[in-house]
């Protein structure tokens, strides 16, 4: 099976406020895009649901796959292991622990690598997200995070 490609954004316009994401994935000569608005989030949240929702998207098992993404939020908590530690301490006091978990969860069924890019630097895939990210957020009815908008602390479901 061949090795698959992640480009992946996250976007918010202020911080919380609207904010999108966008996903390409590439195998060989097939492109796949994803994105998805939100009507109130965080950045952090959606550069990280890009890259989960990019895993998701993948349909075997124990792929090899490199994503490429322009947050060090991400890249450095996995790529340095902080999230591992965060994982043994249940998350406690870590912010989108519904994201970290669920992220974890489709990360151990690949093979994955992250490199880092430089955001806006001429990056033909990070650029591609990023505006796939933009329009996203700026569409009618945008979807809800729940948990992100929720008072409580357990997720009363992701998308609205």
């Amino acid at each position: 099976m061949a090795a698959i490609t992640i480009y992946t954004d996250g976007a918010a316009s202020g911080n919380p406020g609207p904010g999108g994401l966008g996903v390409l994935l590439i195998a060989g000569p097939h492109r796949k895009e994803l994105s998805f608005g939100f009507r109130k989030t965080t950045n952090n949240r959606m550069e990280l649901l890009a890259v989960i929702l990019g895993l998701e998207a993948l349909r075997h098992p124990d792929m090899e796959v490199t994503v490429y993404s322009d947050s060090r939020y991400v890249v450095d908590a996995v790529e340095k292991g902080w999230v591992f530690g965060w994982e043994k301490k249940a998350f406690k006091d870590k912010k989108n622990p519904d994201l970290w978990k669920r992220f974890l969860l489709v990360y151990r069924r690949h093979r994955v690598r992250f490199v880092w890019v430089k955001g806006h630097a001429d990056n033909p895939g990070n650029e591609r997200c990023d505006q796939l990210a933009v329009q996203a957020y700026k569409q009618p009815d945008l979807l809800i995070d729940r948990y992100y908008e929720s008072t409580r602390d357990t997720p009363a479901g992701f998308f609205g």
